[in-house]
């Protein structure tokens, strides 16, 4: 077994043993950015799940081409790259996107809808709609996307063009979040109430 301090091993010589320091051993960031061993990369996947790692080994495994680094990158270290955690939103989808949007302190805000709006991927233009920046016509189009729980959550959005909120009361999945909508005039949601039969 190697150890970094380099230890006397006994070598034959000219018929006689003598001394070698033993070969030190590579540091953890020289291993990790070795593409050709079969090892490294199991060491890289269960490295990025440490909650601990320094930042040069962050740097190192936020480079590396893997889906399962970036993955668990983005689940278990608070130093993860924006970039890297846009990939990790845009793969796992569903509710982790909403995990990793609302909980994670690196994920973006800010800037969003300018760099994301006019993505063709979906996935990137979800996330856009949590910029202040956001235009309605944006959470307008997302809340016609295929997944309802993503439909919901445009339609509560106070940005939502009035006539869209106003259709999305009669469509049931969307109805409740729209209904409670604070953008909704306080007319139409005593209408909404007076319909569910909750009193005023």
């Amino acid at each position: 077994m190697c150890s970094s301090a380099a230890a006397p091993v006994s070598a034959p010589c000219c018929g006689r043993r003598a001394k070698r320091p033993a070969p030190e051993c590579p540091s953890i960031s020289a291993a990790l950015s070795t593409p050709w061993s079969p090892a490294f990369p199991l060491l890289r996947r269960a490295t990025a799940q440490s909650l601990h790692l320094p930042p040069d080994l962050l740097r190192l495994l936020a480079r590396v081409e893997d889906p399962v680094v970036e993955n668990r990158l983005g689940i278990h270290h608070p130093g993860t790259p924006e970039e890297v955690l846009m990939r990790v939103y845009a793969r796992l989808g569903g509710r982790f996107s909403v995990w990793i949007t609302e909980t994670h302190p690196r994920f973006p805000r800010e800037g969003l809808a300018a760099r994301y709006a006019d993505q063709p991927d979906g996935n990137y233009r979800r996330p856009a709609a949590r910029d202040p920046a956001a235009i309605p016509a944006l959470i307008e189009q997302l809340s016609h996307g295929p997944a309802v729980w993503r439909r919901q959550s445009a339609v509560g959005d106070p940005r939502l063009p009035l006539h869209r909120l106003r259709e999305a009361l009669h469509v049931p999945e969307p109805a409740s979040s729209a209904g409670a909508n604070p953008a909704l005039p306080k007319d139409e949601m005593a209408a909404v109430l007076d319909r569910a039969g909750v009193p005023a």
